[in-house]
């Protein structure tokens, strides 16, 4: 609870709206849990329809024409979100800690992963705000023609909580660089280091109601935003089951654009002639990174059959050294789950494999006695069939399969709803472009896996999404183009 006392943040446990704090409307309040223990951190401020209401007015008033957001210069925006990356990064350490502290991640990869990427995505998003240019279009005809590209408008941002500070990024990176207004709900298992950053928008000098950041459920704020007849855009991280409810609710009030990035079941394919030791520790990273709670984790592991056996023994050996326990000891590979909530479900579908036949390789149990803490897992001969090859567990267990041709396991690897990321470990560059190619995922890894760059877009084919997030392409789902014609009289008489 240290952090909760330090008089730093003890304001921002509120809604942030307008540039100032507010409690919620009705006054609730909920806890947010340490999952290393199972303690309650600090109440935090819970937004409902009526807190949606008044920080959509804010982001409304905020982007009115001749609004002091609106004749911000580009250059100007770009500025700003400088200032914010800089700000960040002055208090990365004080960040990491808190992230940490509500989500679990062991501190060291916060502080050398989560945060560094946090500041360069916002340093390459600044960058783009005075370079998102038209194009001037040679009509037919006596007409001057060229497009504008101009902000959306409101946008609703609704954030996961298993990379909280990044995701924040990526969700404001881009829609601020292209000067449209925010309002955010962060997710209510770690709203802490969302509201920290709100008090950083206002520090560096946004104007008020640019950017309105609330904590609260889903089904509360998070639906409020997503019906909302003034939110023109609305941009979702998180499973794809509320994927499909965010699509029908923009379909049954106001059309607005909706981009979304899912879940995954992303398979991940080790040839025969990988190099071993690499593939092994490749495909490790894959599954585990973040205690197994990526949307991309390369969660169905195709082995081909003459080196099956000894990838799956190195597998097992690999996954009994990983070090799980106390987050904020630097030595430590894997904190907790994030919440009871996902410790429970993971830990039913281990008995789900269990039950189903696939062979239980290591673990499979809890990891420690408080705490949400789960053994990293490894199951072989698993089929395609099977409820853990089939559904997203969200967690550290690791589903091996087994496959013979290329053909084959380009159709394996296909066959699923999903189609967010894949990798392929090959030394044969041909057969990695015929997989590489043959793959429907929105990302394709070849000899690495989770190398994302603020500069490449990443999102989903199929049910992991619709639209891409980082990279140029991430300017487009924040921006209409307007297409502006004008006669030119031939002769001037």
């Amino acid at each position: 609870s240290k952090v909760c006392n330090n008089a730093r943040d003890s304001s921002f446990v509120q809604l942030f709206i307008n540039n100032e704090w507010h409690d919620a409307v009705n006054g609730k309040t909920f806890p947010t849990i340490n999952p290393s223990t199972g303690e309650v951190i600090c109440q935090v401020a819970e937004a409902d329809e009526a807190d949606v209401n008044k920080a959509v007015k804010a982001a409304r008033d905020a982007f009115r024409l001749g609004s002091p957001w609106r004749r911000t210069d580009a250059s100007h925006r770009g500025l700003l979100l400088n200032r914010l990356a800089d700000a960040i990064e002055r208090d990365s350490a004080y960040l990491a800690e808190l992230e940490t502290l509500d989500n679990g991640k062991p501190y060291a990869v916060a502080y050398s992963v989560d945060l560094p990427n946090v500041v360069k995505c916002l340093r390459y998003y600044a960058g783009w705000a005075d370079k998102w240019e038209g194009k001037t279009i040679p009509i037919d005809g006596d007409f001057f023609c060229y497009t504008r590209h101009e902000p959306i408008g409101v946008c609703g941002q609704i954030i996961p909580w298993n990379f909280p500070l990044l995701m924040q990024a990526w969700k404001l990176g881009p829609a601020l660089a292209t000067g449209n207004t925010v309002v955010m709900k962060v997710a209510e298992q770690t709203p802490l280091t969302a509201l920290y950053v709100a008090s950083l928008v206002k520090e560096v000098g946004f104007p008020e109601g640019v950017v309105n950041i609330l904590a609260g459920m889903g089904p509360t704020a998070g639906a409020a935003i997503v019906r909302h007849m003034d939110v023109d855009k609305v941009a979702f991280t998180g499973s794809t089951e509320v994927g499909h409810l965010i699509q029908q609710a923009s379909g049954s009030s106001n059309l607005k654009k909706v981009t979304l990035e899912l879940g995954g079941k992303s398979p991940n394919i080790i040839l025969s002639d990988a190099n071993m030791e690499d593939a092994v520790e490749q495909s490790h990273f894959a599954l585990f990174f973040n205690q197994g709670q990526c949307c991309c984790a390369g969660s169905r592991t195709y082995v081909q059959e003459d080196v099956y056996e000894e990838f799956l023994e190195r597998s097992a050996e690999r996954a009994k050294r990983r070090l799980v326990g106390d987050p904020f000891d630097l030595k430590t590979e894997q904190g907790p789950q994030v919440d009871l909530e996902q410790f429970n479900k993971i830990l039913g579908y281990i008995s789900t494999g269990k039950r189903e036949g696939a062979k239980l390789m290591c673990g499979g149990g809890v990891a420690a006695n408080k705490g949400y803490f789960i053994q990293p897992t490894v199951f072989g001969d698993v089929q395609d069939n099977m409820t853990i090859a089939r559904e997203e567990i969200f967690g550290p267990v690791m589903q091996i399969l087994k496959f013979k041709s290329l053909e084959e396991v380009v159709e394996r690897a296909n066959d699923t709803k999903y189609g967010l990321a894949a990798a392929v470990f090959t030394k044969d560059i041909d057969k990695a472009h015929y997989i590489s190619n043959g793959l429907r995922a929105g990302t394709v890894w070849i000899n690495c896996y989770d190398v994302f760059g603020a500069q490449a877009p990443f999102g989903g084919y199929k049910a992991s999404g619709i639209g891409r997030e980082l990279g140029e392409y991430g300017l487009t789902n924040y921006t209409e183009v307007k297409t502006v014609t004008i006669r030119v009289p031939q002769k001037n008489s």
